[in-house]
């Protein structure tokens, strides 16, 4: 018996679900943490998540008239750093999430920026960019989130400019070993309970954490990289191996 599109699973944290159900999942997981997304990432890291994304910006090294392209990134925590950095620089930030575009467009309009940058609904499996179009694509801590992500690299490809650049700041779970039981044990016990305490939501911070473990090894994420096209793909870890920068240029 053949198997139909509707039969196709994958992953919801620690769960398996239905291809056609994660993006409704996800989406409800950020409906519910939208407004406490940037505060959570503060508590959860103790700040150290603005040092991770500092460090991408370093790697993307804005050009003052550079075009970036910044998916699953709708409160504009990278966003704003980019147009910092670039001061003719124009952003387009593209999230599946109404509620987070919601929260970086006030952002955005508050610090100046609203005619710089551009948010749009979108997913990263189909992006509403034309083809050839932008000069970076950054994605940071999203990637995990999607439903197909070989899908997300293909478009991420495609809708770079030749020469264009892809980064990638994700989670790895490819911890120094010293810190392996100690960042298991602070995840899975005490970091929901931070969301419960913090957003009043430990589900959804349960799910983030589950998500984290679900996401390919380095050198697996880096593979599938390449397969999309991207030539000089590398990567490099932070922290202890808690996140990792995934870099590639489409030549």
């Amino acid at each position: 018996m053949q198997s139909t599109p509707d039969d196709k699973t994958t992953h919801f944290g620690f769960q398996t679900v239905k291809e056609e159900d994660k993006a409704k999942l996800v989406r409800g997981v950020f409906n519910s943490v939208a407004d406490d997304y940037d505060r959570m990432n503060d508590v959860m890291s103790v700040g150290v998540h603005r040092l991770w994304k500092d460090s991408l910006l370093d790697s993307l090294n804005p050009r003052s008239d550079m075009h970036l392209l910044d998916v699953a990134g709708g409160t504009g925590d990278i966003a704003f750093r980019f147009l910092e950095a670039a001061p003719r620089g124009v952003v387009t930030v593209c999230d599946i999430n109404a509620e987070m575009l919601r929260v970086g467009k006030a952002r955005a309009a508050d610090r100046g920026y609203a005619d710089r940058s551009d948010f749009v609904c979108g997913d990263a499996m189909q992006l509403p960019v034309e083809n050839r179009s932008v000069d970076a694509y950054t994605i940071a801590f999203g990637i995990r989130n999607v439903t197909r992500i070989e899908d997300a690299l293909k478009e991420a490809y495609r809708v770079l400019k030749p020469g264009g650049r892809f980064f990638c700041l994700e989670f790895s779970h490819k911890v120094v070993p010293l810190l392996k039981s100690v960042y298991d044990s602070y995840s899975f016990n005490v970091i929901p309970k931070m969301g419960e305490i913090v957003a009043n939501d430990r589900d959804s911070y349960q799910y983030l954490v589950e998500s984290i473990r679900r996401f390919p090894a380095p050198d697996a994420f880096e593979e599938m990289i390449k397969v999309a096209g991207f030539s000089r793909t590398g990567y490099r870890t932070m922290s202890a191996g808690v996140v990792a920068i995934h870099t590639g240029v489409k030549i």
